[in-house]
């Protein structure tokens, strides 16, 4: 709790000593009699926005306890109130917001047929409401996806949220805050519709009891909810491709929000020129589309931009610099816009014209019609406000002379009152003739007339004294005290009228809300899909084409950030055809840094583009939609879980095992390298032969291995195929030439990347002599694909795997197995 006290904001007790160190501030104390200190901190009123943003970002909710009235018209103690609750998923500040992120506040509601998610950016105003299946795993998914400020939930739900919250800080509400009805009500008061049937998520229950949950959270932080600023939509999961933490992270959607160009959103998003669209671009890559026509219809968009480079580079011009309109709306519809968001609204306004008319070279491009609302705001904040407004409405100066009667003659009495003390003791001078007579002022007595000793017997009449000095005497006339009280009352009633003409001018703008919103959305798809065609047109990528059936077909596929690392002309393109007929499983081995893990990632990445509306980094694309991607690449340990790299890289192979389809596609990188030889042999194996064989998967797949032994799959597996990163030796020196060719590799070159990772070079011949003595060993063979496998009839693995419900028994439950019967035999 802030408590505001003059120029301070101060906290007592336990949040003083809470917040000190958080904030790096001195921890005081003030004295309450017999011996006892309450502890107090504070930091100053016109800084404390940094300073609540450092507790926010700590996890702490700050509740501003503010005057709310005038120090002089109280009785007693000034009354003070709390106006705000700052949470991290309800504040609209800029100076408590990243730009090309949303800041969602997301409510979970936990049910037995569904769990209801409502996720709402009250910086934007944007509410979407989605139902997953009722597992940790899905709604763990979705939540990463979110990437929540900030979590809303039951606190009967507390026990199973805890782990799934993770750091995100969550506020623990009433279980009936979840109330689908109320919802119901409350959206269509906000929406001004008469049923939620057109936005498809009337018989949602579970969302819209999370909806509900999240504007009474909203609510709770003062926080208006008006009519006009909200904008609802649902998120259909057959809609969208699903991709799960692993695959986001591998194909590089990082949730920072950084806009550095170290991974692929960031590449992509550093192409939109204003933060409205990188937040559009960042929602689109995060979910890209699964049905045909909404695709072709946004790469038909793309296309026309990328083929007119002149105009998008206009329209990318005009952009530039355009503010963010969606939060402009949401600070002055919740009365805490700043004069010089209003000045930002208006420049915006006056640039659409332009923007308009670039746009309407492309019809499909055309944004909502102009509005007489928004032709009024912009002929009425032209007429307000001044050129160069201030930062805050506490100085003044906020509005033209001419646009108010009241404030011009509060501002013309002030001027005059003004220039008459200025012109005060020249004239005094004259009439008294009393040449040393100065004009002062103080901030105990205001304005006076100072007059020395030795003119005592020249003071007029009407003087009068209010001060004696050593040298002479200080007096006031009722004319003077007159004009002080103009020039004195001037600055705090010219404020107090400016801030009423900001109120009206934010309330004309609130009104006309729905209309900035439309405009704020269709500007910020506009900038997200020219930034689209400004990386393909910048990169050489090609519009991909889809086919109906599974499948892919690559031809000079290039992974984007490893080709913009090393320049132009400097990446090896490569092929890819998978097709579930004749060519479900590519195997591909090779030895490290020959490009195996590239290769993957840009097969990865060139689908997911192609499946968010955007060219792709290749010479020809043919793509079949696909409703998920999975990837198993990376050691992504989870030690704080106590997992291994080992255990972590089974449980994920079991998660995509469970859940891929035949319309998936799994990219696996050197599965069972984290377990001995013969296990790791053993279980890829197993894996490659039940995603050929399983009649459920059928799932297009990509597998990079170190083991050589599993090319021989290919004689008897039909549609897996061989092919290896090629490798060009020359004596004892390699050059890995990053080219996918046909065929299996037969060699690790192990020895010869250690050599140019720089070892000693004792290390690396020693190395070389125990290879060719292990080399000389009779070397693992490889099973006989007809051998059965033989176990004396009364072993107690025989009793247990005639029990087992094989029927049923998932894969994740099957390695979970193995694994118990690998440490009995270990114990034995």
């Amino acid at each position: 709790m802030l408590f505001r006290l003059g120029d301070f904001y101060e906290t007592f007790g336990d949040d003083a000593e809470r917040a000190a160190p958080i904030l790096g501030i001195t921890l005081t104390s003030r004295e309450l009699g017999k011996g006892q200190r309450l502890p107090m901190a504070g930091v100053p009123y016109h800084a404390f926005e940094s300073y609540v943003g450092k507790l926010l970002k700590a996890g702490v909710k700050v509740a501003l306890c503010d005057q709310v009235e005038p120090a002089g018209a109280a009785r007693g103690l000034v009354r003070r109130e709390v106006v705000r609750v700052l949470t991290p998923g309800t504040v609209v500040e800029d100076s408590y917001l990243e730009g090309g992120g949303a800041n969602y506040a997301v409510a979970v509601c936990l049910r037995s047929h569904y769990h209801g998610i409502a996720a709402l950016d009250c910086s934007t105003g944007e509410l979407a409401l989605l139902r997953v299946e009722p597992t940790d795993e899905a709604l763990g998914d979705e939540l990463t996806r979110l990437h929540p400020a900030e979590l809303i939930v039951s606190e009967s739900d507390r026990p199973r949220m805890l782990a799934l919250a993770g750091r995100t800080p969550v506020s623990w509400v009433d279980p009936q805050d979840f109330d689908a009805r109320a919802a119901v009500d409350r959206l269509l008061a906000l929406l001004g519709v008469e049923t939620l049937a057109a936005f498809g998520c009337d018989e949602w229950p579970e969302a819209l009891a999370a909806a509900h949950a999240l504007l009474r959270h909203a609510e709770r932080s003062h926080l208006r909810l008006e009519a006009g600023l909200l904008r609802l939509h649902a998120q259909h999961p057959r809609a969208y491709m699903h991709l799960d933490p692993a695959t986001r992270r591998s194909l590089g959607l990082a949730v920072d929000r950084s806009a550095s160009g170290d991974d692929l959103a960031g590449l992509m998003v550093r192409e939109a020129t204003t933060t409205m669209g990188a937040r559009t671009l960042r929602r689109w890559l995060g979910q890209p589309l699964r049905d045909r026509e909404p695709l072709e219809e946004r790469l038909g968009r793309v296309t026309q931009l990328v083929q007119d480079p002149l105009p998008r580079g206009q329209l990318q011009s005009e952009l530039r610099g355009m503010p963010d309109l969606e939060r402009i709306a949401a600070r002055t519809g919740q009365g805490l816009a700043t004069p010089r968001d209003l000045r930002a609204l208006l420049e915006a306004l006056m640039a659409l014209p332009a923007i308009r008319a670039i746009a309407a070279r492309w019809p499909e491009l055309a944004g909502p019609t102009p509005s007489t609302s928004q032709d009024g705001i912009r002929d009425l904040l032209s007429a307000a406000l001044v050129d160069d407004v201030p930062a805050t409405l506490r100085e003044g100066g906020v509005f033209k002379a001419g646009f108010d009667a009241e404030l011009d003659a509060l501002r013309d009495g002030s001027k005059a009152a003004r220039e008459w003390i200025a012109g005060l003791e020249q004239t005094e001078r004259q009439r008294t003739g009393i040449r040393s007579l100065k004009v002062g002022f103080n901030q105990v007595f205001g304005y006076y007339l100072e007059i020395s000793h030795a003119n005592r017997e020249a003071i007029p009449a009407e003087y009068v004294r209010k001060q004696t000095l050593v040298n002479g005497e200080r007096y006031v006339t009722p004319e003077l005290k007159e004009k002080e009280t103009l020039v004195l009352n001037a600055r705090s009633a010219t404020v107090a009228r400016e801030q009423t003409l900001f109120g009206e001018l934010c309330r004309r703008i609130t009104a006309a809300g729905k209309d900035l919103l439309d405009t704020a959305a269709w500007l910020a798809e506009l900038d997200a899909l020219a930034a689209l065609g400004s990386a393909a047109a910048q990169q050489r990528w090609v519009r991909p084409s889809f086919r109906d059936e599974p499948g892919c077909e690559i031809i000079g596929g290039r992974h984007p950030l490893v080709e913009a690392a090393l320049g132009p002309g400097r990446f090896v393109p490569n092929d890819l055809r998978l097709d579930p007929v004749d060519q479900q499983v590519v195997l591909l081995s090779g030895p490290n840094m020959a490009g195996k893990s590239t290769y993957l990632r840009q097969a990865g990445i060139i689908v997911l583009l192609a499946q968010v509306g955007s060219f792709v980094p290749a010479e020809r694309a043919v793509i079949g939609l696909c409703d998920r991607i999975f990837t198993r690449v990376g050691a992504h340990d989870e030690l704080a879980k106590g997992l291994s790299t080992f255990m972590v890289e089974m449980v994920e192979t079991a998660h995509i095992l469970a859940h891929a389809t035949p319309r998936s596609l799994l990219i696996f990188d050197e599965v069972g390298r984290g377990t001995s030889t013969y296990d790791g042999v053993s279980i890829a194996q197993a894996i490659l032969e039940y995603l050929h064989d399983a009649p459920q998967l059928r799932s297009l797949t990509l597998f990079a291995t170190h083991y050589h032994e599993l090319t021989a799959l290919a004689q008897r597996l039909p549609r897996l195929r061989n092919f290896r990163m090629e490798v060009r030796e020359e004596g004892e020196r390699v050059i890995f030439l990053h080219q996918v060719v046909e065929g299996g590799a037969d060699r690790s070159y192990g020895i010869h990347v250690a050599e140019l990772a720089g070892l000693p070079r004792q290390v690396v011949v020693r190395a070389r002599q125990v290879l060719s003595d292990l080399e000389g060993l009779r070397p693992l063979e490889r099973p006989d694909p007809n051998a059965q496998l033989s176990l004396p009839l009364d072993h107690p693995v025989v009793s247990e795997l005639k029990q087992l419900d094989l029927e049923r028994l998932s894969p994740r439950e099957a390695l979970e197995k193995l694994f118990a019967w690998q440490g009995q035999h270990a114990a034995h």
